[in-house]
């Protein structure tokens, strides 16, 4: 992360990417979220669409990720300006280095001490779902 907010989207991720913008949101862990347009459309009628105004945790998604979320333009360097309401929320400092996770049909952004904090924490359950996982892959 640049002294202005920017991230390089690496070459490699930018390849698979079709156009410039990508959205980006708040993650329910402390990363962000980044979507294509395509995917993003999708995610955010699912949420919408399964969602009332009058139903208080629908409420909380809708403004916990929906609300948040912002288009931003990749530039001829391959960098995507990070808004500031956005880095705050994961924890993403100018001029401190940050990891990008490829997942499937988004890509999740992290602070690298939170990330690497994330990966020690989470390590017990990480053993549970290997396990839970091993069990499905075995099923005949």
């Amino acid at each position: 992360m640049d002294d202005k907010g920017r991230f390089l989207i690496p070459s490699r991720i930018r390849n698979e990417i079709t156009g410039n913008v990508l959205i980006l949101t708040r993650s329910v862990d402390r990363c962000l979220w980044i979507f294509t347009p395509e995917e993003w459309e999708k995610i955010s009628e699912l949420i919408m669409g399964a969602s009332s105004m009058f139903n208080s945790r629908t409420r909380l998604l809708q403004r916990r990720i929906i609300a948040p979320a912002q288009e931003c333009e990749i530039d001829k360097s391959g960098r995507i300006t990070i808004p500031p309401t956005l880095r705050q929320s994961a924890g993403l400092e100018s001029k401190k280095e940050a990891v990008i996770l490829g997942v499937q049909n988004y890509m999740e952004l992290w602070d690298i001490d939170t990330y690497n904090n994330y990966l020690l924490e989470s390590e017990d359950d990480f053993l549970e779902a290997a396990e839970d996982l091993d069990k499905l892959l075995r099923k005949d």
